[in-house]
């Protein structure tokens, strides 16, 4: 992990940051990069204490080691999520495979960073959650039918982006924030091809390039979600492009 950080300041106001991890010089180390970017961090080894400082002091994110003693960081997740707390979650994990990844997203987290890491990537992604947490949307939904409260449709699919909330006909989909923020570009854009870097800069703010499996493991999972048996697959892989959302 590269400790040097960038010049910039998130936002104009310090957001502020819990971190948990259990190895006291990734710790350390993340702490000072992530103050030194302008972030105001409380740092923790464990989950207990993760969960404990959570209820005293509700931080704008939290970065979890997925691999901790006692409370690792996906109960810690789990456990935030059954109360009702939809703080932005970036999970830490030295699991590569893809079913370890999809285990954060099924405990709830937002997002992931594979270690070993380069810290510009934890910053990356930190302020990608961030700025949907502030609501902001640059999509125009250009062919996706507008709905007269201010939802969108398209393939079947509904959502209303200021209640964070989507289904597909009746069903409601229960969604993290990254799933719907990339199910909503999907539906805004739909019949169009979106290419991989125009999605990793839509959502994530930041393109990891060629060898990142981080989208396809999101697209999967959110296949997963939306897709019902019987029915054909809403969202397409274009095949060295990127991804299409459309009714074949």
């Amino acid at each position: 992990m590269s400790p040097t950080a960038a010049s910039a300041t998130p936002r104009a106001a310090s957001p502020t940051v819990l971190l948990a991890e259990d190895d006291r010089a990734i710790r350390h180390a993340l702490e000072r990069a992530l103050t030194l970017e302008g972030y105001e961090v409380t740092a923790v080894a464990d989950g207990v204490e993760a969960i404990a400082q959570a209820h005293r002091s509700a931080p704008d994110i939290l970065v979890l080691d997925v691999m901790m003693p006692g409370i690792d960081g996906l109960q810690v997740c789990r456990v935030l999520r059954a109360e009702g707390d939809r703080t932005p979650i970036l999970m830490l994990t030295a699991l590569v495979e893809t079913p370890d990844r999809i285990a954060g997203l099924d405990a709830g987290a937002d997002d992931y960073v594979v270690k070993p890491f380069d810290v510009d990537e934890v910053f990356a992604r930190l302020r990608a959650l961030l700025r949907r947490t502030d609501g902001a949307s640059s999509d125009d939904g250009r062919d996706a039918s507008p709905e007269p409260d201010g939802q969108v449709a398209a393939a079947g699919l509904r959502m209303d982006p200021q209640a964070r909330r989507a289904w597909r006909g009746e069903r409601e989909l229960e969604l993290t924030r990254t799933e719907f923020d990339l199910l909503e570009l999907l539906v805004r854009n739909a019949g169009i091809v979106l290419d991989h870097a125009t999605i990793y800069d839509r959502i994530w703010g930041y393109d990891f390039g060629p060898g990142s499996k981080n989208l396809a493991v999101y697209v999967g999972y959110l296949r997963r979600k939306v897709d019902e048996p019987g029915a054909a697959s809403l969202i397409h892989t274009v095949r060295g492009v990127g991804y299409v959302l459309r009714e074949d």
